[in-house]
């Protein structure tokens, strides 16, 4: 398996009352993850959702990632404005240049653009995994759902995957 990690939507604009404990929850597991692709020099994908619209758009407070999360200078950053974080940002490019064939998939929202962004990657060969515990939505029935309906790893067996 060689994987990159992609830490989908979780931008400050998209918190509220009704997910904001989801997202924290996720950042734990993200950031834990984080490590162990550096360590291995596997891509770290941060992906961020413009919505000209709604103001959510490079430069504003809201584009930016949960302050818990800290992207470094050597990581990928893409930007999208589908719910697919592969149609339209040059990731399935990014992944075939480094020779990848798996991304787990993380972040906001469960139900919509992680799921999408699951179904993209089959759609182009790759191996799509969710990191148990780290999707994150504003009703917890559709974490599960997303879980349940998706290739799904644990914490424990994805750093075992990847030594």
């Amino acid at each position: 398996m060689k994987a990159a990690l992609l830490v989908i939507d979780l931008q400050k604009a998209f918190v509220d009352d009704d997910n904001r404990r989801s997202m924290e929850r996720a950042c734990e597991y993200i950031n834990a993850a984080i490590p162990l692709f550096r360590k291995r020099g596997l891509p770290v994908v941060w992906i961020q959702h413009r919505d000209d619209g709604d103001g959510v758009v490079p430069g504003s407070p809201g584009f930016e990632f949960l302050d818990t999360l800290k992207p470094e200078p050597g990581d990928a950053r893409l930007v999208k404005t589908y719910g697919n974080s592969f149609h339209g940002t040059g990731l399935a490019e990014l992944l075939s240049k480094h020779g990848l064939d798996t991304v787990v998939a993380t972040g906001y929202c469960a139900e919509n653009c992680v799921l999408s962004t699951v179904r993209g990657a089959q759609d182009i060969d790759l191996v799509p995994i969710v990191l148990k515990g780290s999707i994150a939505s504003g009703v917890a029935e559709r974490v599960r759902f997303v879980e349940d309906i998706s290739p799904l790893m644990s914490f424990g067996a994805l750093a075992k995957a990847l030594d």
